[in-house]
């Protein structure tokens, strides 16, 4: 796992160049969105409980089969394990976004993940389906404009996206 800096200069540094312009004109556009991209990661981090148990209700509203009697997340022992996975997914998603990469959550959190849901019998629609309402939490909390660093953060807000739509497609 690198973060963007560290990628870049290892890539120039392979090739045997030097860091091209362009590449230290990205480099300062992230700088630049710096202080956005922590405002972001700290509003979800600040808000990760209530994101977390607002896309399980949601959820559980939506698909009751879940927590009735035989259902996946019947019993309070399974239903904080569902929460404690979305809580992980969503923690490895933030680091993410801080960082600017989704290695770190392809490599610790997604890897696997979809296979040992399937040993356990998890409904990979249903965990797939809370990640995309986590998403929606998540990106309507971060988007929200007080008391944030001034400025468009609409590439930020499709990047954000990205990684929840990835963690989704990996387990579905």
């Amino acid at each position: 796992m690198l973060d963007a800096y560290t990628k870049v200069i290892a890539q120039a540094d392979m090739q045997g160049q030097l860091v091209s312009a362009s590449q230290i004109d990205a480099l300062m556009a992230m700088v630049k969105d710096g202080a956005k991209r922590t405002d972001v990661v700290n509003r979800i981090t600040g808000n990760a409980s209530t994101i977390v148990t607002n896309a399980a209700r949601e959820l559980f509203a939506e698909q009751p089969q879940l927590i009735a009697p035989g259902g996946n997340a019947y019993t309070n022992r399974r239903v904080s394990a569902c929460l404690r996975d979305m809580e992980i997914i969503l923690r490895y998603v933030t680091y993410a976004i801080y960082l600017g990469d989704a290695s770190v959550l392809e490599d610790r959190c997604l890897n696997g993940l979809r296979e040992t849901y399937i040993a356990l019998g998890v409904p990979l629609s249903s965990m797939a389906n809370s990640v995309q309402k986590m998403k929606e939490a998540a990106i309507a909390i971060a988007n929200d404009r007080n008391n944030i660093q001034p400025g468009d953060c609409s590439a930020l807000m499709a990047e954000v996206a990205t990684y929840f739509d990835r963690a989704a497609a990996s387990i579905s």
